[in-house]
């Protein structure tokens, strides 16, 4: 399918530092993880942000948890990037060229999916609608919803360094684009796995990683990964009154009120919509979107 030689997806720069052996990548990948996002929630923990299952229980304990743990990570990524395999950044995908742009265009992405998957399950009948733009009622509303905006910008941009970025960009410098794309999503699923979690929110973690991966390498830089990551988290979180990856952000809807009242398999259950089959259609579909042009230029190149 896919090149399965070394291969450099993004800038290219010569050898300065050390570049860990391809094998080793996903293990410096979850310590940094396990020193950043495992360390940070346990302070938050301790002055009562987050409950004992690391869920926020408060507002200042959301924007907490989005900010400062993964804030922590992104600077864990850039330090490795800088100082370890002396690089630029541009070789992980965060090039100069169209940045704002590109990341805009992808936020849209972002928001048009996941609003597509939310527009679908309620065309089911899986979802009873509450009431629209609710909050619009309360200025403080708005402004929470907000400064979501950004905690989530930050969230998902930092999950994309790392995945998309930094994690991919060194597999497919060792082992090929195709390895890189499959070992990259199936870390990300065991990422965000729970156990006893449904199977289909776990496949649907990984088909969404498939699809950033693609989206990454068919622009040929991160910042539409990131934007559609951003957009696709917070429109979930804020637009419907659902869960996020099982995340009940407690504020009223910015466009409509849904209440689940169907099956799990289509509402998604505890974990909101990413867990539903509609997002398993979804994905697919953008991936094969995304994959077949992508699919043609790599023949090219090789």
């Amino acid at each position: 399918m896919w090149a399965t030689r070394a291969s450099t997806i993004y800038a290219d720069s010569p050898e300065k530092g050390w570049r860990p052996w391809g094998l080793l990548v996903p293990v410096v990948g979850f310590v940094m993880v396990a020193l950043s996002t495992g360390v940070v929630p346990v302070a938050l923990e301790h002055f009562n942000m987050v409950d004992a299952n690391e869920n926020p229980v408060s507002f200042l304990g959301l924007v907490a948890y989005l900010l400062l743990p993964f804030a922590a990570l992104g600077v864990a990524v850039f330090a490795w990037v800088r100082f370890v395999e002396r690089r630029p950044l541009a070789t992980i995908g965060l090039t100069k060229a169209r940045a704002v742009r590109t990341f805009v265009a992808g936020h849209a992405i972002g928001l048009a999916m996941a609003g597509g998957i939310v527009a679908a399950i309620w065309a089911t009948g899986a979802l009873s609608s509450g009431g629209f733009a609710l909050a619009f009622r309360s200025p403080m509303s708005l402004v929470k919803i907000a400064i979501l905006l950004a905690g989530f910008g930050l969230q998902s941009s930092v999950e994309e360094i790392l995945f998309r970025g930094w994690m991919q960009s060194a597999i497919a410098y060792k082992f090929g684009i195709a390895a890189a794309t499959v070992i990259t999503s199936a870390l990300f699923a065991l990422m965000h796995y729970e156990p006893h979690q449904p199977w289909l929110f776990t496949l649907n973690v990984f088909l969404f990683g498939v699809f950033a991966c693609c989206a990454a390498l068919r622009s040929g830089n991160l910042w539409i990964a990131m934007g559609f990551h951003a957009g696709w988290n917070w429109l979930l979180a804020v637009g419907f009154e659902l869960r996020v990856t099982g995340i009940d952000v407690h504020l009223p809807a910015l466009i409509v009120k849904l209440t689940p009242r169907g099956p799990d398999f289509l509402t998604g259950g505890l974990q909101g919509p990413e867990g539903s089959m509609m997002c398993s259609l979804m994905l697919v579909v953008g991936i094969v979107v995304s994959a077949v042009p992508l699919r043609r230029t790599l023949s090219h190149e090789l």
